[in-house]
C-alpha cells in the first residue's frame, strides 16, 4: 500500500491543532492504519487533543483482543473518547478540548474506517466520493430538508459540529465496511481542505498528478491559495498497492 501524509498550518492561524499518522506496519490485529484528526480548543488544547487522541488509538489497539475491525474501531474510538475527558480533567489550561477523528484500516481488499466530526473520508477512482458523513449542524439541515445542498457549502453555521471525540461521555462513531477495487485511492482530510477546496477540483488535483506525494501537497498549495483559512490535514493512500512513502 502506497501511502503519504502532510499537515500545514495554513494561511490564519498561530498553531497547527491537525493531525495526521499513517503506517503501512501491523498495528494489534490491524495490518495498517490511516488516521486524521482535527483538534479544537484553547491556545495548546486543540493540538494536544488530536495528537493524545490518535496515541491513545495506536496504544488501545495494541492490546486490543477483539478481532471484528469494526468492533474493534467502536472499542478504541470510546476509549480515546474517555481518556480525553480524563486528560481535560487534569489541566485547567486542556478544559473544553475536543477533536474530530477518521481513523481507517484496509485488511485485503476492505476498507474500515470509523468517523466523528466533520473530518472526511473520500474514494477517488473515475469520480470523487465522500463515504463518510458529517456530523454537523449543517449537515443536520441538510438530511431534514432544511436547506439545500448547494447552500451548505457557504452557510455561517458550517463549522458547527454536533460529535467530537472529548466532549461528552458517550460519542458514537460512524463505522463503514467498504469493498475496494483496483484504481482506488482514499483521500483522508480536515475540514481546512474540504472547506477550502471544492470535491471536483480535489479530483482534478489528484488525477493530474503523477504521484499521491504531488497530490498531498498540491491539495495543500490549493488550500492555502484559496485562502488557508484553517490548518490542513491530508492522508492519501493507494490500498492495492505496494509502495510505502511517509512523511
Amino acid at each position: 500500500m502506497k501511502i503519504y501524509a502532510m499537515t500545514d498550518v495554513g494561511r490564519k492561524r498561530e498553531v497547527n491543532q491537525d493531525y495526521v499518522y499513517v503506517t503501512d506496519k501491523p498495528i494489534g490485529p490491524f495490518p495498517n492504519l490511516l488516521a486524521v484528526a482535527d483538534g479544537m480548543g484553547g491556545h495548546k488544547a486543540g493540538d494536544f487533543a488530536s495528537k493524545y487522541t490518535v496515541t491513545v488509538l495506536r496504544k488501545e489497539l495494541e492490546q486490543t483482543s477483539i478481532d471484528r475491525p469494526e468492533e474493534i474501531l467502536r472499542g478504541v474510538v470510546a476509549t480515546a473518547n474517555n481518556k480525553l475527558i480524563e486528560a481535560a480533567a487534569t489541566d485547567v489550561k486542556l478544559e473544553g478540548m475536543g477533536t474530530t477523528l477518521v481513523a481507517a484500516t484496509v485488511v485485503g481488499n476492505t476498507l474500515y474506517f470509523a468517523n466523528v466530526g466533520d473530518s472526511r473520508l473520500y474514494l477517488i477512482n473515475d469520480k470523487i466520493r465522500q463515504l463518510s458523513k458529517d456530523h454537523s449542524l449543517v449537515e443536520e439541515m441538510v438530511r431534514l430538508g432544511g436547506i439545500k445542498e448547494e447552500e451548505a457549502k457557504n452557510h455561517p453555521d458550517k463549522n458547527i459540529i454536533t460529535r467530537a471525540i472529548g466532549v461528552k461521555p458517550d460519542v458514537e462513531a460512524d463505522v463503514y465496511e467498504y469493498r475496494l477495487k483496483k484504481g482506488d485511492t482514499i483521500l483522508m482530510c480536515t475540514d481546512g481542505l474540504s472547506n477550502m477546496v471544492e470535491d471536483e477540483d480535489m479530483f482534478d488535483i489528484v488525477k493530474g498528478s503523477r504521484d499521491i506525494v504531488e497530490a498531498v501537497q498540491m491539495l495543500i498549495e490549493k488550500a492555502n491559495s484559496n485562502g488557508g483559512r484553517d490548518n490542513i490535514g491530508v492522508v492519501m493512500a493507494e490500498p492495492l498497492s505496494d509502495e510505502v512513502s511517509t512523511w
